[in-house]
């Protein structure tokens, strides 16, 4: 059974618990408010926990105390595994937080890391009882539609963007929220699939965690949007849940068809038309189909200003990587792009930052690297619509 309770010294961000014999004390902070620094450390302090529970998983809690993190990053690997997309949320909503941050002077996460370091100089363990982030950010994406997806990006680009002033009100509204939650909150009514996963999943994950942590008197220092989520959640045994919510969903057989539908038709369409009309009218629309995808693909890495090699690689792969949903041609770009204009370590630390202003994504060789992706998939899409609308033509005309 569990009770909860507010202590009017700590303020209404703080949450007494009992769960069986145990004491479990929630703070809830929000990301860049140093209000909540000093929370942190001031009730980890006076409660002297057995144990220090953290909102983070290990690859951000390695993100946010390991400064050469980036010099670990193999970009080639991410591309290899076809994460770049992940990779592209990950960095747009750090960025989203860091730029309120920087409003209010406070670096994105500091509660965190100053609870680390509280529990560290009490030589209390501490438990990083999130999600990890990769996890989190592919169920994300697989939960959502096409369509979805580009409302999500067009979003989090508007918020980046976005250079209206920040009244004192709204600054101060800020400093007591968890700004990812309300972003999400924002979100919400539009993209209930991707709250479900980065929100209502997260809490019971977060619950589950917390519970098995050791220790009788346990601090568990979340974001306040975090907190109700998973006081209902530390009631119910989700045990269970959590090989389920841990994993990456297969793609279903529907999508695996409908990804080989298209290339099936076409290269099914160009046989047919070489049956009926003769060979050489099939060798036309087949010459249209390259060029129709080689150009287009070509002008997004010439737009993006890739290197040469990358250019070629864009028109030559596009017309071929459309006949396969194994491989975008997106993927095949970015891999060259960075073969042969490697980003340093001071453009992926300075990504955040570059990324909010148009100049940035060109200047910024990792994120010309994500324009190259983006705009050589885009050029790659166009032609399989300009392309497929020339072949079905010939075909029943």
């Amino acid at each position: 059974m569990i009770a909860t309770a507010e202590t009017h010294e700590y303020g209404p961000d703080v949450h007494f618990l009992r769960h069986g014999d145990r004491e479990i004390i929630l703070v809830g902070t929000a990301h860049i408010s140093q209000e909540s620094v000093d929370l942190a450390r001031t009730v980890i302090d006076r409660m002297q926990p057995d144990c220090v529970c953290l909102e983070l998983d290990d690859k951000r809690y390695q993100a946010l105390t390991q400064k050469e993190r980036w010099q670990s990053l193999d970009l080639k690997a991410v591309i290899r595994n076809k994460q770049l997309s992940t990779l592209v949320i990950s960095l747009f909503m750090a960025s989203y937080q860091k730029k309120l941050g920087n409003k209010l002077g406070v670096t994105p996460g500091a509660e965190l890391l100053a609870a680390d370091q509280a529990a560290k100089d009490r030589q209390i363990p501490v438990s990083l009882c999130d999600r990890d982030i990769r996890i989190t950010l592919r169920r994300a994406w697989k939960s959502t539609s096409l369509w979805k997806k580009g409302y999500l990006v067009t979003s989090l680009l508007a918020s980046i963007f976005d250079d209206t002033e920040i009244s004192e009100e709204k600054l101060s509204e800020l400093k007591r929220k968890d700004v990812l939650t309300e972003l999400m909150d924002e979100l919400g009514e539009t993209l209930p699939d991707l709250k479900r996963v980065l929100i209502d999943e997260r809490d019971i994950y977060l619950a589950e965690k917390i519970k098995s942590s050791p220790g009788q008197r346990l601090v568990a220092i979340v974001g306040a949007g975090h907190i109700s989520g998973i006081v209902r959640e530390l009631a119910i045994d989700n045990r269970q849940r959590i090989a389920d919510i841990s994993t990456i969903p297969e793609v279903s057989s529907t999508w695996k068809i409908a990804g080989w539908g298209i290339p099936i038709f076409i290269i099914g369409s160009l046989v047919v038309i070489g049956i009926q009309k003769g060979a050489s009218v099939a060798g036309a629309n087949f010459l249209f189909w390259v060029l129709a995808h080689g150009i287009p693909a070509a002008l997004g890495a010439m737009i993006a200003l890739a290197h040469p090699y990358t250019t070629i690689g864009a028109f030559s792969a596009a017309p071929f990587t459309s006949l396969t949903p194994l491989i975008g041609a997106g993927y095949v770009t970015a891999f060259i792009q960075v073969m042969q204009r490697p980003p340093v370590v001071r453009e992926f630390e300075t990504a955040g930052v570059d990324m909010t202003t148009l100049k940035g994504w060109w200047r910024n060789k990792f994120l010309r690297v994500l324009l190259v992706f983006f705009l050589t998939t885009l050029g790659s899409a166009f032609g399989t619509w300009v392309g497929g609308y020339r072949i079905l033509s010939d075909l029943v005309g």
